[in-house]
Order: C-alpha cells, then sequence, then structure tokens
C-alpha cells in the first residue's frame, strides 16, 4: 500500500518503514514516523532514500518534533475560559490552523535561543513550532476559544477576543501587565520610530513584533543590503520600503543637511565641518537623533550595540536637554512574580548633587506615573533616618527638604536602608512616623555606584525582567539601550517612545553643555 501514498503515518515500532518503500511514494511525501523511542524510519535514511522527503518524528533532537505540549495545555486553557462542556473538532481544528499559522510566522528568539541559536525558518525541517515558542499561547487558546464559542458548546462566552489574546500575553510575559497601559496607548496613536542599529538581529526581529502589533511607524537605519540579507535569514516577513523606511548611512541623499546640521549644533565644541562628515557618516545614533530633530521621525531608539555613555552623549548633543532639565537621568523598571519595582539613577550620574537628586526624583514619578502606578518614592542610602552624619547621608536629607518644599503632599521618605524601604514592618520599627505607606516602588540611590549595582544585583538574585533604562529629561523622544537588551526589552522600549512622542508638543531645545 506504500506505493504511490503522499502521507506515511506511523504510530506502530521502530523501523518499520523501509528505505526501498520510501523510494516508491509520491513526490514530495510527508513522513510522520512518531514511534518513540525509535521511529518508524530515521530522518537521515529516509533522506538518503529520497532527496525531496519531508519527515517529523517524536523526537526532540530531530527537526519537527511532533510534541503534544504544542496543544493540550492551550486547548484546555482555551476551552475551561469559554466554560466548554466538550471539545469538540471545530476546536481541534482551530488548534491545528493556529499552530500552522505559527509555523509560517518567523521563529521567536526565545525558540532560537532554546536551540542553539541557529535561524528557524519555515520550511521541510521547520514545519512545526517549537515547544518554547512563547506565542503558543496566545495563539492556540484564543482559536480554541472563538472556535467553542462559534460551534455553540461555550457556557462563558468571551466578549472581547483581543482583551483575551492580551490576557494570554500577560501571562506569557512578565512585563505584559506592566506595560499594558504603554501598549494600549501606543496603538491607539503609532508614531514614527526611527532605530539607530537597524542591521541588529534583536531589532529586527523586534521590528517584526512591532508592525505585528501595530506599536509604531518604523524607520531603520542600516545598509539595505545587510538588512535585506539578514531578514531572509531571520525568516522575517517585513521588507524595506513596504513595511519599513530605511535609511542608508554609507549613500542618503540628505547626507549634506544631516552634517551640516550637525556641524551648525557643534562647531562651538571643536567639531569641525570634515569632523561633522565623518560622524555623521559613522555613527547612527547620530543620524537617528538628527533624524528625531528635523522632524523626520518622532521618537529614536539607540544603543542595543556599543558603550551607554557614548551613545548618550550623541544623542543628547544633537537634541539637548528639555527646557525644566538640568540634568537627564535613567529610569530602570524591574518586574518579579511579587512586585514592580524602579530604580533611578542607574546610568548617568555620577554623584548627583541634592538638587540633582530631587530633580531626577519628580521627573521619575512622573514617568511611574505614565504606568499608572501612583510612586511611593524611598530615597535610599546607608544611613537610616540620621543614624549617619556623613556626605552622603547629608545629601539625602536635603534632597528629600527639597522635594517636600515643591511638593508637600508627595508620597516620599529617606533617607533609609533599602530593606526599610520594601519592608513596612522593619521601616515602622525604625520610625514609626513615616510618610511611605507600604512598600516603596521608586527607589531613588545616592550615586550611581549604589544604582546600578543594585539594578543588575537585583535582575540575577530576583530574577527579575527588566525594561529600560528609561532615559529622562531629554529635549525630545530618544531613548537609549544596552547591549543587553532583548527583543522583548526593545519592544517594550519602542511602546514607551510612541507614548513620549504622543505627549511632546516639540519644545524649543536646549543644547547641552559639554
Amino acid at each position: 500500500v506504500i506505493e504511490g501514498a503522499d502521507i506515511f503515518l506511523g504510530v506502530s515500532v521502530g523501523g518499520i518503514l523501509k528505505p526501498a518503500m520510501v523510494k516508491k511514494m509520491a513526490e514530495q511525501p510527508i513522513i510522520l514516523a512518531l514511534a518513540n523511542p525509535e521511529p518508524e524510519i530515521k530522518p537521515e535514511s529516509a533522506r538518503r532514500a529520497r532527496k525531496d522527503v519531508i519527515i517529523a518524528t517524536g523526537r526532540s533532537d530531530y527537526p519537527n518534533q511532533v510534541n503534544n505540549v504544542l496543544c493540550f495545555p492551550y486547548m484546555f486553557r482555551g476551552a475551561l475560559d469559554v466554560g466548554a462542556t466538550a471539545i469538540n473538532e471545530p476546536m481541534k481544528l482551530a488548534a491545528v490552523e493556529a499552530l500552522a499559522e505559527l509555523a509560517r510566522m518567523e521563529a521567536s528568539d526565545v525558540s532560537a535561543a532554546a536551540y542553539g541559536g541557529r535561524p528557524l525558518r519555515f520550511g521541510p525541517d521547520y514545519l512545526i513550532p517549537k515547544p518554547f515558542d512563547p506565542r503558543l499561547a496566545m495563539q492556540v487558546a484564543p482559536a480554541v476559544a472563538k472556535a467553542a464559542m462559534d460551534s455553540g458548546v461555550a457556557t462563558r462566552p468571551i466578549e472581547d477576543l483581543d482583551d483575551y489574546r492580551e490576557r494570554m500575553m500577560q501571562m506569557v510575559f512578565r512585563t505584559g501587565l506592566v506595560m499594558k497601559p504603554m501598549f494600549d496607548a501606543a496603538k491607539a496613536n503609532p508614531k514614527r520610530v526611527i532605530f539607530g542599529e537597524g542591521e541588529e538581529p534583536r531589532v529586527l526581529r523586534a521590528v517584526q513584533n512591532i508592525l505585528d502589533d501595530g506599536l509604531a511607524k518604523v524607520t531603520l537605519i542600516g545598509r539595505p543590503s545587510v538588512v535585506r540579507r539578514r531578514i531572509q535569514k531571520l525568516g522575517l516577513r517585513v521588507k524595506a520600503g513596504e513595511d519599513f523606511l530605511l535609511i542608508n548611512p554609507e549613500s542618503d541623499p540628505r547626507f549634506r543637511e544631516y552634517w551640516t546640521l550637525y556641524h551648525s549644533i557643534m562647531e562651538r565644541r571643536g567639531i569641525s565641518p570634515e569632523s561633522a562628515k565623518a560622524i555623521v557618516r559613522t555613527r547612527n545614533s547620530v543620524i537617528a537623533a538628527l533624524a528625531v530633530r528635523r522632524g523626520e521621525a518622532d521618537a529614536a531608539i539607540v544603543g542595543v550595540v556599543g558603550r551607554y555613555n557614548r551613545k548618550l552623549k550623541y544623542v543628547l548633543d544633537v537634541v539637548g536637554l528639555a527646557d525644566d532639565v538640568q540634568a537627564p537621568a535613567a529610569l530602570s523598571l524591574l518586574t518579579t512574580d511579587d512586585r514592580t519595582l524602579f530604580i533611578c539613577d542607574t546610568y548617568i550620574n555620577a554623584d548627583p548633587s541634592p538638587q540633582e537628586i530631587a530633580d531626577l526624583t519628580m521627573m521619575a514619578a512622573r514617568r511611574v506615573r505614565d504606568f499608572e502606578i501612583e510612586p511611593k518614592v524611598a530615597l535610599i542610602s546607608h544611613s537610616s533616618f540620621g543614624s549617619h552624619n556623613d556626605e552622603s547621608a547629608e545629601k539625602m536629607r536635603r534632597a528629600l527638604e527639597l522635594i517636600i518644599q515643591r511638593n508637600p503632599d508627595f508620597e516620599v521618605e529617606g533617607e533609609m536602608h533599602a530593606d526599610a524601604a520594601l519592608n513596612p514592618h522593619i521601616r515602622s520599627g525604625v520610625f514609626p512616623n513615616s510618610r511611605l505607606t507600604g512598600p516603596a516602588n521608586l527607589l531613588v540611590m545616592p550615586n550611581l555606584a549604589a544604582a546600578n549595582i543594585a539594578y543588575h544585583l537585583s535582575r540575577v538574585v530576583a530574577d527579575a525582567v527588566t525594561i529600560g533604562p528609561m532615559l529622562l529629561g531629554a529635549g525630545s523622544p530618544v531613548h537609549v539601550l544596552t547591549p543587553s537588551a532583548t527583543v522583548r526589552r526593545i519592544v517594550n522600549m519602542t511602546a514607551i517612545a510612541v507614548v513620549d512622542a504622543q505627549r511632546s508638543n516639540k519644545p524649543r531645545q536646549k543644547d547641552l553643555a559639554v
């Protein structure tokens, strides 16, 4: 019966399908050799017999593993969420079609990392999504839920399937819940975001997600041939000129306009015309900032490659500071299973003055409110409510006085130890008359070393997922990321940049003194 067959489905015993049998099958035969641990025929044997064979097994050490974890958890999730009285054929078919659609999409960065970082692209060796793909819950569960409703077996129909998909996303990505206000606002009014490292694979993967979610209109800076080749290698669906704009740093026709603008900004800071040409030609972060200043983009994301301080200087040289800001700051967010915590200033000010700490605290608090979280601020120190009287402790006390003078009702307290900030029982034992109620959610550190150490230590010890760093105080919506930025962090920061651009009325820029 094997002669001329299009498909072999085996759930039997190892070795039963012989190479000679495979040769008799129809053109491009599909073999599902699902016996475990030994399949009916091994993929290497099948391919020696036929170059055009497409084969899947039940084993994880071969491509195309048929694994029930791809559908069972998410099928039950969708069925239970709508109170389905049965799991019927339409629901099964919906799960199959959802998996097929996901397989045709580009593989996620999580899946690629789980399988050695090798590219996964739809084809003979990648017909089925990988079990580690975080999008399975968002793809399969809503499809099954909809099929249950359409087929009449749902007792608790879901009115808004888009909202249900977002809830699935929040289950998968720990940043999903805290980012919801930003995503909702970005989708309502997408803005033009330019990416300095447009050739970087993480940026390209993020751009695919950004465009799929409708978060922003995208411009990339990169060499067209490199961008095109990497998109193809990653198996992405986006196309330059159709889905996003592309600035070629080697030959953009606006090059003269760009370098003359940069020179006009920097000519009294030791930058000659020739230096301006060289910098604009070779520094994509400068091009990105200039595009925002010229009104060709509404916001910029840079810093995925390179040193943070250098990228920060380039963008602030171009966009300057907001009119009421004396110094910028970097705010980082950490989210764990039980708390969301903001830390400032994690990347910029080495030893801020009391006035600068007061200023960056107020900027950080405004940003915390953007997440629909009411800030509860703790000024952190080695001193706890006057236990030390050195310069560092006095600085935090003076900062508290300045903050209260400007905002008497602001919920802020200090100086205090970090454990007192996060544990109200410890705080009340030391200082029962604290202005702060409950755990603090915004920790303001006395200097850069303390903030950076606390941030990175918390990331590892608490297994926290991070957002940021978010640049505060820039004259235009620009964010400088770090080389550790993941695809998800780039997507999150894009939504934040879009929200910044929405509220920006492009005030007069103030050049940053260097």
